[in-house]
């Protein structure tokens, strides 16, 4: 660990203290010292959501057991039903539907 030997002062407001705390929990910082220093050196802080990833995930499960199960149902029958087909449509637009909004949320960061 590194040995920090040089101190600095310094004063807020009790609300800038509020605030400051405030987003070193939004950034899951929970020593003062190390969000100062972290903000000091490299001016921001990214906090990501990943809600949104995680259900892009889940609806990729879910597509892919469904792709299988299809892929299954047309070996043993040696057909593919329309129906089949137009559910894998629809789950695909939807996983899109999800990537958009991640991205569309990651370029507001950037």
């Amino acid at each position: 660990m590194v040995e920090r030997s040089k101190r600095i002062e310094l004063r807020v407001t009790a609300d800038e203290l509020r605030q400051i705390h405030e987003r070193m929990q939004e950034a899951g910082i929970s020593s003062l010292t190390a969000y100062m220093i972290r903000m000091a050196l490299h001016g921001y802080v990214i906090v990501m959501d990943f809600s949104d990833l995680k259900e892009v995930l889940r609806l990729l499960q879910i597509s892919g057991n469904n792709l299988n199960q299809y892929a299954k149902k047309a070996n043993e029958t040696g057909s593919i039903y329309h129906e089949d087909i137009e559910e894998l449509r629809t789950n695909q637009k939807e996983i899109l539907q999800e990537m958009r909004k991640v991205l569309d949320r990651l370029t507001t960061i950037m």
